[in-house]
């Protein structure tokens, strides 16, 4: 990387209390002559918060990555503390007192909570119990509720989370790099992570938090920028910004707010059908308690709830991925007929599909391409596994009308799933779950992680299948999400159905009041 002799003056040559802990200058990183960021100024300065905004690709991972020595830019500089860096690798950058903590977690699924935390910062001789000690008593002082023995492989993706953030606390990081850290926590979950931001600002560390709910970006920083198309498009206060002005500096146009939105979905509604699925006083382990509900044709069906509520667990058991209790479990009705499926692969058959809320862990095949992970949905149909030889020419046909229909942006279909922005990938898993035709399908966290353009679509194609007459669940932790889709609110709590609101007259503190007490 080249050094720009009037920027290096500039920032070396600035009094300390005013020059940025990290300095961006010009980045741009191609991929296959294919611009990621491009011309990118950037800088945080100690004490600050700065997020940064944008649709999904329009560059912020790569920014980041690139500031913490995982990605190499084209060109351009990057600066800490007015000192030129060349970061070879992150643990380069690590050693700078440079910490990101990843969208997608990077913890070792096969090692304990303790040992991860620790990672990379271990004594030459330690004993499992003097580690166990030191990580609860840093969990602890955050208000993570996780067990410091527990193997990451076990945990769900809401602890995962809080144990990646433990461990860019306990670095002692001079930067911090948050990637949607809020997107698989609670509500009193992401206050405590507020709050321990805060506390991380009042000791002078540089932060820059990346998220796509603009309205913890507004709430919690100090400046933000706007990315959009590659470019930086304006960095500006805070308070000088609202969440219209923002969406429109984001995607180049003005998007309807939640109201306008519900109403719009809500002018497209059809007739509600008959009876697909109904769940009666189903018991699964200690995680679903006597769960009841039922889904109809041509709606959706919202179901709010915190993280351990039986929400996600209700949707597992339906569609085969976890077994309801054997001896007075419950019974489950499909079309009118009970099932009972012991593997996924006979939901797919009678046509229910299930969207995971963690699409690293069991969405798609990162190393497939795009093609290779919508057809591979398509052959765990009756008909994909009767077809006898596999067709090139047959597989690009479906997987082009798939990537058509969900708005798939990629270089081309045969880009690997690891290398698109999470917007896309999430359409990549929806996708190749319709690919099947389902009947009932089921969405659990269905726009985690996604930008605010992305989200519409996905609202879109929510709704577009329930006019099809198909029977559509919901599963959000985004209560205005799940008051502009749904038809019908359900709020799970304790393993059971608390309660049952109508859009028009639910609220996000009906809902939140339910979920909690």
């Amino acid at each position: 990387m080249t050094e720009p002799a009037s920027a290096a003056h500039s920032i070396a040559d600035a009094p300390a209390e005013r020059r940025p802990k990290i300095s961006v200058h010009q980045a741009t990183k191609l991929y296959e002559g294919t611009a990621a960021i491009e011309g990118v100024d950037f800088e945080v300065y100690p004490g600050e918060v700065h997020a940064l905004v944008g649709e999904n690709g329009a560059g912020k991972s790569t920014l980041c990555k690139s500031i913490a020595g995982a990605v190499r830019l084209s060109s351009g500089e990057i600066r800490l503390d007015g000192e030129l860096c060349d970061f070879k690798s992150p643990a380069d950058a690590l050693r700078r007192g440079i910490v990101m903590v990843y969208q997608e977690d990077s913890l070792v699924p096969t090692m304990t909570v303790a040992q991860n935390v620790q990672l990379g910062r271990e004594k030459f001789l330690s004993r499992f119990r003097t580690i166990n000690i030191s990580a609860q008593q840093l969990l602890q002082s955050m208000n993570f509720d996780v067990e410091p023995s527990a193997v990451v492989a076990t945990l769900g993706t809401a602890k995962r989370q809080m144990v990646e953030i433990a461990r860019a606390v306990y670095y002692q990081a001079q930067v911090i790099i948050f990637d949607e850290p809020t997107a698989s926590l609670t509500p009193e979950e992401t206050q405590h992570l507020f709050l321990l931001i805060e506390d991380l600002r009042r000791r002078g560390i540089a932060i820059v938090f990346i998220s796509h709910a603009l309205e913890e970006a507004l709430a919690m920083a100090d400046r933000i920028t706007v990315l959009r198309d590659s470019a930086r498009v304006i960095t500006v206060p805070a308070k000088e910004m609202d969440r219209a002005t923002l969406v429109k500096h984001m995607v180049g146009r003005t998007l309807p707010s939640v109201e306008e939105g519900r109403k719009r979905l809500a002018g497209q509604k059809a007739p509600r059908g008959r009876r697909v699925l109904r769940v009666q006083n189903v018991i699964q382990g200690t995680m679903v308690r006597n769960m009841s509900f039922s889904v109809f044709a041509g709606e959706v069906l919202g179901i709010a709830g915190l993280v351990g509520s039986g929400r996600s667990e209700i949707a597992q058991v339906i569609c085969g991925a976890r077994k309801r209790n054997l001896i007075n479990g419950g019974m489950i009705y499909l079309e009118g007929k009970p099932v009972r499926y012991r593997v996924p692969a006979q939901a797919v058959h009678d046509g229910i599909a299930y969207v995971t809320e963690d699409r690293k862990v069991s969405g798609f095949f990162e190393t497939m391409t795009v093609d290779d992970n919508i057809y591979l949905g398509w052959l765990c149909t009756p008909l994909g596994r009767r077809r006898l030889r596999f067709s090139r020419r047959h597989r690009n046909d479906v997987s082009a009308s798939w990537v058509e229909k969900t708005r798939i942006t990629a270089i081309n279909r045969q880009s690997k799933i690891i290398e698109l922005s999470g917007g896309n990938q999430q359409k990549v898993v929806v996708a190749k779950s319709l690919v099947q035709e389902p009947n009932l399908i089921i969405l659990d966290e269905p726009t985690r992680g996604v930008d605010v353009g992305a989200v519409e679509e996905i609202h879109e194609i929510i709704r577009g299948l329930a006019n099809e007459g198909k029977a559509v669940v919901v599963i959000s932790s985004y209560l205005p999400e799940i008051l502009k889709v749904s038809d019908r609110i359900l709020v799970a709590r304790g393993g059971q159905i608390v309660a049952e609101f109508n859009p028009e007259d639910a609220t996000q503190e009906k809902i939140m009041y339910a979920a909690v007490h």
